[in-house]
């Protein structure tokens, strides 16, 4: 079991960029594909980036592609979203979910554990 824990929200101007980190607790954190997900108000969660138990396979959003990052450190149970050329349209709130699988997803329900969210306001 791993409980995963958001920082590095906040508010940006468009343009801007900042980097999201999730620390994940439990001793089984590479036994776990990670992703990023994201909520604006009166929106569904939304597929953001996932990446495979060793970081061998990321996927993308397409609205997100070519402007986010995402990566892991399994010595550290950490997973990171670099965000640059953020756009207003990225304001939400953000979350970082784990899977028990070997291949990561983008459906919700295809991730076991999830963190309480970070907010990532992006000022025009």
């Amino acid at each position: 079991q791993v409980q995963p824990v958001e920082s590095g929200g906040g508010l940006v101007q468009a343009g801007g960029s900042l980097r999201l980190s999730c620390a994940a607790s439990g001793r089984t954190f590479s036994n776990y594909a990670m992703g990023w997900f994201r909520q604006a108000p009166g929106k569904e969660r939304e597929f953001v980036a996932c990446i495979s138990r060793v970081a061998t396979t990321t996927y993308y959003a397409d609205s997100v592609k070519g402007r986010f990052t995402i990566s892991r450190d399994n010595a550290k149970n950490t997973v990171s979203l670099q965000m640059n050329s953020l756009k207003p349209e990225d304001t939400a709130v953000y979350y970082c979910a784990a899977a028990r699988t070997v291949v990561p997803g983008a459906k919700t329900d295809q991730y076991d554990y999830w963190g309480q969210g970070t907010q990532v306001t992006v000022s025009s």
